[in-house]
Parts: structure tokens; sequence; C-alpha cells
């Protein structure tokens, strides 16, 4: 390369100026990016000043400052609750069985849909599959609700029976996770299809030619250019491990399923809106979170070694 081609480049690798000046220069870029910062803190970082009352003993007349400091009183009163155990199973039972039969699926739906070459039947399966994103947690607790009653329910039409689903215990966990799978693993293939629409078509044409067979050629090709974004899409599922989706559940939680759906998202609301006590679901919301973070950090740290120690993906 002479040094006229190398002087053009180096200015482009390395231009060597201060901040200030390349704030100045790209003024339009950072006010774009003005727009979003200010909003999360705004939303998300300025509430958090409010978490003090989760070790006050908060009245609306004194305000933050002027309620009286306790300390970890909310904290221990939640620990020795009666429910307390029954309601951190339910929380850690039907979270971890979300995720682990939830998270596969939509690799799964788009592995399979990637091998499909008719693009009409494709493109209708997608539509298909994306539709029950759509519709809100509301109606489909009513669909769940209509199609499980013990009079005239499509389950109980079909298997010949009078069964109230809704009032077992031992069916809430069930039909809290695959409706979840029906509403979202559609949604859920977008990122994946993304990703194995840009995987370079002749690393198929090669494996062919070596006499790869389609299982060997979705192992060794896809699911390897899928790797970074399955590691991604776990550690933010991971993140909101505790997080149960509160609406869904309290509109399909019964006085006779309780054993079952009872859980931390729900009793907040029922002990900060319903009871107004409002330090005490605040310290059960921060504990919450806390539990969150701590799983979020361990699951990052696990998923970055399995990833660097697994040599197939």
């Amino acid at each position: 390369m002479s040094k006229k081609k190398s002087a053009a480049i180096k200015p482009a690798i390395s231009t060597g100026k201060p901040l200030k000046k390349r704030i100045l220069d790209n003024w339009q870029l950072y006010a774009m990016l003005a727009i979003p910062v200010i909003l999360t803190v705004i939303y998300k970082y300025i509430p958090m000043y409010g978490i003090q009352i989760a070790f006050r003993d908060y009245k609306a007349s004194r305000g933050f400052t002027g309620s009286e400091w306790v300390g970890f009183e909310w904290f221990q009163r939640f620990f020795s609750a009666p429910t307390f155990g029954r309601m951190m199973k339910n929380t850690i039972l039907l979270s971890l069985f979300s995720l682990l039969w939830s998270f596969p699926i939509p690799i799964i739906l788009a592995l399979m849909l990637n091998q499909v070459r008719f693009q009409r039947f494709k493109r209708i399966t997608q539509t298909v599959l994306y539709a029950p994103h759509f519709i809100s947690v509301m109606v489909v607790c009513g669909m769940i609700k209509i199609f499980l009653s013990p009079s005239g329910g499509l389950l109980n039409l079909i298997a010949g029976t009078s069964i109230d689903f809704l009032t077992e215990s031992s069916a809430f966990r069930t039909i809290y996770i695959a409706s979840g799978i029906w509403q979202d693993a559609g949604w859920g293939i977008i990122v994946y299809m993304a990703t194995l629409s840009n995987v370079d078509t002749s690393l198929y044409e090669a494996a062919k030619v070596d006499g790869a067979s389609l299982f060997q050629r979705i192992i060794h090709i896809d699911v390897p250019a899928l790797k970074s974004v399955m590691v991604l899409n776990l550690i933010m599922s991971a993140g909101g491990l505790m997080n149960v989706g509160f609406e869904k559940v309290w509109l399909l939680q019964t006085n006779l399923n309780k054993a079952t759906s009872d859980v931390i998202a729900v009793y907040v609301y029922q002990q900060g809106i319903e009871n107004a006590k409002y330090s005490y679901s605040t310290a059960v919301g921060l504990f919450n979170t806390v539990i969150n973070i701590i799983l979020l950090l361990v699951v990052n740290k696990l998923a970055h070694r399995i990833s660097e120690d697994t040599s197939f993906i």
C-alpha cells in the first residue's frame, strides 16, 4: 500500500479529536440519544428516591423524610408471614418452569420455519404464530375461562368431563405456562428468524456437498449462528425470573387455587393498593427486585462461562 493511500485511511481510523469536539461534530446524534436517556432518568432513576419508604413507617401526611425510620421491620414482618414460604415457592417454581418450557420453544420454531422453502406457507405460518401476542392479557384470561368452563368449555366437551380446572391447584401452573407459550412463542421467534436470515447460504451448500444431513446442518450451522442471541435472551429472561406476570395470575387466581397461584407480585398489589400498606408493599417489592438482580448476575456469569466452554456452539 502506498504512503498516499495509508495517509488517507489513517484519519478514518484514529482522529485523535477530543470528546468535546466529537460531540460538537455529531451533535444531532447526541441530541437524539438525549431523549431516551432523559426519559430513563425521569421514569426509572428519580422514582428510586421513594425506595426509602421500605425502611420507614410511611405516612402520606408526613412525606418521605418526615415518616419514622423503622429499618428492616417490614422485611422481618414479610419473612415471618405465614404465607412467605408458599409465595416464594410458587413464585420460583412458576418462573422457573415458565423459563424451562417457554425459552426453547421459539428457538425450535425458528429452526423449523427456517427449513420451510414455500415462502407463502412460511409467511402465513409466521402470521398465525405472531397473532396471539397482540391479544391483551385480559382477553386471553377470558378465553381461558371460556375454554376451561365446566359447563360447555371446549376442553370438557372434548374430554367428556365437567371439571372446573381453574379451581384445581394442580392445574394452575400448566394453564399459566401453556397460555404463555401460545401467546408469546410466535413473537419470540422474530429475532431468531432475523439472525438465521443473515447466515451465509454458501455454508449450507458446502455442507450438502460434504454429505451433511438436515439435522447436522441445523446443529453445526444454525445453532452456532443463534448462540449469542440465545445467551442474550437467557440473561434477559433470568433478570425477570421473579417477576411472574401479575395480570394473568391475578385474573386467573381463585380462593381454591391459591396453593399454587399465590405469588409475590399479587401479594404486593394486595398489600399496597387494596390494603394501603405502602411501606410494607415497597419492602416486599424491593426484596423481589434484589433477588432478580442477584439472579441476573449469576446467570450472566454462568452464560458467559458456558458459551466459552461449549465447543459445538
